[in-house]
């Protein structure tokens, strides 16, 4: 953990960045600024300006605090490869420095696509944790966690190659499906996204199954 510090301090931080440029945008936001949207890409979900402004960052800072702590106390921790690492570091931080900042844009009276800033997010992710998954080795923390997977390395190693290849792809869809949102519909999109993670997700861990019958 000490190793880390540094780094934890930074990331925490940027989570808490939004707070500032809050507190700078204060009297130009609203006092109900909306922080959920629905399949349309709609406003649904509103907040008042305190808890958007100062109350969100903070969750997200207390969820990376969370993550992070679980990461570093994994008893296979080294086994964790850095760039993997480094994802977990700064997932959240980014998701709440963009989040937060394209909401303060909306609150603010800008044109914005949440549908397709959301695909383009998770789709980016999904790639990333694609081309990451087969530099993993067994660990508590990231990757396909299964008792299969876990008390072999053959088949953790097998199923990861797959799942990394899967959420590449899927990555791709699901960030094409933004920008044909206008053309499928915006519930559409969201049935993509949901759809194809769900199979991202299933077909590896079937796999995985398949592969300890098989005695790997």
């Amino acid at each position: 953990m000490k190793n880390y510090k540094k780094t934890i301090i930074i990331t925490t931080l940027v989570t808490l960045l939004p707070i500032l440029l809050g507190v700078i945008l204060w009297e130009k936001l609203p006092d109900s600024i909306a922080t959920h949207w629905g399949a349309d890409g709609q406003a649904d979900g509103w907040s008042n300006k305190a808890f958007a402004v100062f109350g969100l960052p903070c969750i997200l800072a207390a969820i990376h605090l969370f993550s992070v702590c679980i990461m570093l106390n994994d008893p296979k921790r080294k086994n964790i490869h850095k760039k993997p690492l480094t994802l977990v570091f700064w997932i959240v931080p980014v998701v709440s420095f963009v989040a937060n900042g394209f909401t303060y844009m909306a609150a603010l009276g800008s044109d914005i696509d949440i549908s397709l800033i959301i695909s383009i997010l998770v789709g980016v992710l999904c790639i990333m944790l694609g081309n990451y998954m087969p530099k993993l080795q067994q660990n508590y923390t990231v990757g396909i966690k299964l008792p299969w997977t876990l008390n072999s390395a053959e088949n953790w190693n097998r199923t990861h190659r797959l799942g990394g290849k899967l959420f590449i792809v899927g990555g791709i869809l699901i960030a094409v499906s933004g920008f044909l949102s206008p053309f499928l519909g915006e519930t559409a999109g969201i049935v993509i996204m949901l759809g194809v993670i769900l199979l991202c997700t299933l077909v590896p861990a079937g796999y995985s199954f398949w592969l300890f019958k098989r005695g790997v």
